[in-house]
């Protein structure tokens, strides 16, 4: 349920900023626009945020920047660590999608980017049902995150990036959890949402999601 990626992340604290600015080749591709990406997250937010995945707190300073109150979740001791070096007044706490401290206010947005993918389909289900919980009445999800339009695509981009040499990236797509459009959009609905796609480069997809009038 992500939680098992922490060792991981915990090492990737340091250089993580140097990665999603492009220094690593075999990840480029995958961190394209990624500024534009967490502006568009960003700009489509609204009111008080539940953030999950704030790693090193990039999305989270555009948030900041856009006048919203933040509720960071954050299963990594060092990218907690980090962030709370770099925004020391940020509601922060120790926990990831399915298990986390519910905030007291009203949630009007549930955000997050790169991080979704940590769970499995089942795992993404039982996560957004929780989030409908969570939300107001009007509340909205917004995540970004590698998705690929049929379990297809994944195999091509998968070789394709084995052709390049980019192994690590390959059995990243081998081996973590990224799922498909037409199953993301099975469990939205299935959580009570309407959803809509749209493509922020050759990996990673918006998601923005709405509560279903009953």
């Amino acid at each position: 349920m992500g939680i098992e990626f922490n060792e991981l992340f915990d090492q990737w604290a340091e250089s993580y900023d140097s990665t999603v600015a492009g220094f690593d080749l075999e990840y480029k591709d995958v961190f394209a626009r990624y500024e534009d990406i967490l502006e568009n997250v960003a700009e489509r937010s609204e009111g008080f945020v539940v953030e999950f995945g704030v790693g090193t707190g990039n999305l989270t300073e555009k948030l900041l920047a856009e006048g919203l109150e933040v509720y960071g979740v954050e299963p990594s001791k060092g990218m907690r660590e980090k962030v709370r070096r770099k925004l020391p007044e940020l509601q922060l706490v120790d926990g990831h999608f399915l298990d986390f401290p519910v905030p007291e206010e009203q949630v009007d947005t549930v955000v997050s980017t790169y991080a979704f993918h940590h769970l499995t389909d089942d795992e993404k289900g039982k996560a957004l049902v929780q989030f409908h919980r969570l939300l107001g009445p009007k509340g909205k999800i917004v995540f970004a995150d590698t998705v690929f339009l049929t379990e297809l695509a994944k195999e091509e981009k998968t070789e394709e990036a084995e052709q390049k040499g980019f192994f690590r990236l390959a059995r990243d797509l081998r081996t973590e959890f990224y799922s498909t459009i037409p199953n993301l959009m099975d469990l939205f609905h299935a959580a009570g949402f309407e959803v809509k796609f749209d493509q922020q480069n050759d990996f990673v997809w918006l998601m923005e999601a709405t509560k279903k009038e009953r």
